[in-house]
């Protein structure tokens, strides 16, 4: 196969910076680039996934996010850009790939940050919605019907969508596959206007022991979520940016504060290169050099000092060398003798012709019995196969 690369023209979008920024990146935008199927007229549906990365760089902004489930679905750059970004353009380079036919496509996505009126907002709430998962919240059509739900139990006059995080994000678990599950995803919404009644339900001290308890706070305008939104109320964030004061302190110098020594000077580029030869020898040859003295001397001490064989007789009294000989001679003899074990049995243990019969008669002792047990001469009575002899009679019976 030939890989191939071929590359759009750059598109440009224009965010607002602290406003939601949602881009999707549409697989028939980028059908026409790869070759079709071989049947003529047959429609195309080939696996496409997109890599993105800012230019120059391996990853992405720390603010701009994408997700796509699966090679069959778009995918969709979302984020929230921030204020040190505007009047920066920022290039994303976007690369498409075939998973059939190994081709890619690659354009560039120019987004110029915009400062926005009014910026930030200062009254801001974050919902977590449990039956959304992130790419379904960032259609337009399911975001709209959220903002406008929310406008309805706001009534702002200005009313944007800031930021949406998938739950997993914020350190969700994910769901079983089961029963369709949704991660859940936080919604942050900004308005111009202080919170309603019925969002400021779920601060009271009822609702609060409810939520500690695993259990569903009371709130009015749930209903108007209901239909379309399961919204965890336990997890709402309101935050009023008028009221917060600032948390900087003065510090007191005392004990353990060190004095202010000024502004960090990073050593300048021009440092001279250091040898480093001399250390190599300090921290090398030196203790080579010790260890080889230290084995000279034990070599020393193992061979050259020893006394052998012929001075320990010559300091060694006779009388032991003698004692010593005559033990090592009657070791020696037991050890010969041992190795001839194999001896010839007695004639008397041999087989013998029966003096009667003339039958072999099978030897006293065999090999297997035990002869210690056994008398050194039986009597006539023991004997197997023993032939009796007639006595003699007196005289004066015949």
């Amino acid at each position: 196969y030939t890989i191939l690369s071929k590359v759009h023209s750059d598109r440009n979008v224009y965010p607002s910076a602290g406003v939601l920024f949602v881009h999707v990146l549409e697989r028939e935008y980028f059908k026409g680039e790869f070759p079709p199927y071989p049947k003529p007229g047959e429609i195309s549906n080939d696996p496409i996934t997109f890599n993105t990365n800012l230019m120059g760089y391996p990853d992405r902004p720390g603010w701009l996010r994408y997700i796509q489930r699966t090679p069959y679905s778009d995918g969709v750059l979302y984020g929230s850009p921030t204020i040190e970004n505007v009047g920066k353009p920022t290039v994303i380079e976007i690369t498409a790939y075939n998973r059939r036919t190994f081709e890619t496509a690659r354009h560039n996505l120019i987004i110029n940050i915009m400062s926005a009126e009014d910026f930030p907002l200062p009254y801001q709430a974050e919902f977590f919605i449990r039956n959304m998962n992130v790419e379904e919240m960032l259609a337009s059509e399911v975001l709209g019907d959220f903002l406008g739900a929310v406008k309805n139990v706001w009534q702002p006059e200005r009313l944007n969508a800031i930021n949406i995080t998938s739950a997993l994000d914020r350190g969700g678990r994910v769901p079983l596959p089961i029963n369709d599950m949704k991660e859940g995803v936080y919604v942050m919404v900004g308005a111009d206007v202080p919170f309603s009644s019925c969002l400021r339900e779920v601060e009271n001290p009822q609702n609060q022991l409810r939520c500690s308890q695993e259990m569903e706070p009371l709130i009015t305008c749930d209903k108007k979520f209901r239909t379309q939104f399961h919204i965890d109320w336990c997890k709402i964030s309101l935050v009023d940016n008028t009221k917060q004061v600032s948390t900087f302190q003065e510090v007191i110098r005392g004990e353990g504060i060190l004095p202010d020594g000024g502004e960090y000077k990073p050593p300048s580029d021009t440092l001279k290169s250091r040898d480093y030869y001399s250390d190599f020898l300090i921290t090398l040859a030196v203790p080579s050099a010790i260890a080889l003295v230290l084995f000279l001397i034990l070599a020393y001490i193992m061979c050259c000092r020893r006394e052998g064989v012929e001075k320990r007789n010559m300091q060694t009294p006779d009388i032991q060398l003698v004692h010593h000989s005559a033990i090592q001679k009657s070791t020696k003899e037991l050890r010969d003798m041992s190795k001839n074990r194999e001896i010839a049995w007695p004639l008397s243990t041999l087989p013998v012709f029966h003096p009667v019969t003339g039958e072999i008669v099978p030897p006293l002792h065999t090999d297997n019995y035990d002869n210690t047990s056994m008398p050194l001469m039986q009597t006539q009575q023991n004997l197997p196969h023993q032939t009796q002899i007639p006595q003699q009679q007196s005289a004066g019976q015949y």
